[in-house]
């Protein structure tokens, strides 16, 4: 399909907000490429993009923005941009957002997450090291409660910096905690799920409560991935490949539809542009029931994004 389509559909959160169901995660998307590939992005019809402190580059994002604004290519209006507060900036949350928001370029986020949920020792807003203890040791800081980090969130919805706020990496206790403690409920739970790493307790758990999911790292193993953790990709999962071919499509559109068809939100990053367009066309096909079972079938509890690899210390045990 060339040129541009129309828009992914939206989902509606707790929040009275719209998110567009596919976004474009800018995870280590090289500065240099930034403006381009949003641009091709936003021509083909994207229109959510997934940001974080961490990715270390809000400020080429907003570049992007800012010029695609000023070009008529979108107007603000048309975008949900989210951003993540990093593990440092727990105890800073308002200075926080206002530095992304900054970087960004723009007055207000649509979405803003806890990234992780830790806190550690501060180390200047805007700067996002692991703060690793000389020990090699992540450096928690035990003072900071992730309640005491949730109703600074809030607070920036009351202060109309933020429209809609969430959590991210969170598991089904963590969930209920904050579900316990929030005046404002989470509107998105954005956490890795992907045929090799279902996660359907969680899914189904954050659903039920009227939190939508976002599924980052939806490729699962891609080649990304693979390069920086050293994964097995789903994309060469025989059953996915096999599911492809019925469907006339790739295994990475054949996932993302799967991942739709589970009433998550998908957020697949590349920095290829003929991929940006592949991803996005996952809209003209439905997998069947059975197909879906059977993608259900080859779930192995498998992990490909590992923090506790850098960290020292597994967040998830």
């Amino acid at each position: 399909m060339a040129g541009k389509v129309a828009a992914a559909p939206a989902v509606a959160l707790s929040s009275g907000h719209q998110m567009p169901s596919v976004g474009l995660g800018v995870w280590r998307m090289e500065k240099p490429a930034i403006r381009s590939l949003i641009h091709s992005a936003l021509r083909i019809g994207y229109r959510h993009l997934d940001c974080a402190a961490d990715y270390q580059n809000e400020a080429e994002v907003g570049d992007a923005l800012v010029e695609a604004f000023q070009t008529g290519l979108v107007k603000r209006e048309d975008l949900f941009i989210t951003t993540k507060l990093w593990n440092s900036d727990h105890g800073h949350v308002i200075e926080a957002c206002k530095d992304s928001l900054k970087k960004l370029q723009v007055d207000y986020l649509d979405l803003y997450l806890v990234h992780f949920p830790v806190a550690t020792r501060h180390t200047g807003v805007g700067t996002t090291s692991s703060a690793l203890g000389d020990d090699g040791v992540l450096d928690i800081d035990t003072t900071i409660s992730l309640e005491t980090t949730w109703h600074a969130m809030e607070e920036l919805v009351s202060m109309g910096l933020v429209r809609s706020i969430g959590i991210s990496n969170y598991d089904i206790f963590l969930t209920r905690d904050c579900l316990a403690y929030a005046k404002i409920k989470p509107a998105v739970n954005q956490i890795e799920t992907h045929p090799y790493f279902q996660r359907d307790s969680l899914v189904k758990f954050c659903q039920k409560h009227g939190i939508c999911v976002t599924a980052h790292t939806p490729l699962g193993g891609s080649t990304a991935n693979t390069e920086w953790f050293g994964s097995v990709s789903c994309l060469d999962d025989p059953v996915i490949k096999g599911l492809a071919g019925k469907y006339g499509k790739t295994p990475a559109q054949l996932v993302l539809r799967w991942g739709l068809q589970r009433n998550t939100v998908v957020i697949p990053k590349t920095s290829k542009v003929e991929k940006l367009q592949e991803n996005f066309e996952v809209f003209d096909f439905e997998i069947s029931g059975e197909d879906m079972e059977k993608i259900k079938a080859i779930d192995r509890n498998y992990r490909t994004n590992q923090p506790a690899k850098f960290w020292g210390i597994d967040l998830y045990a």
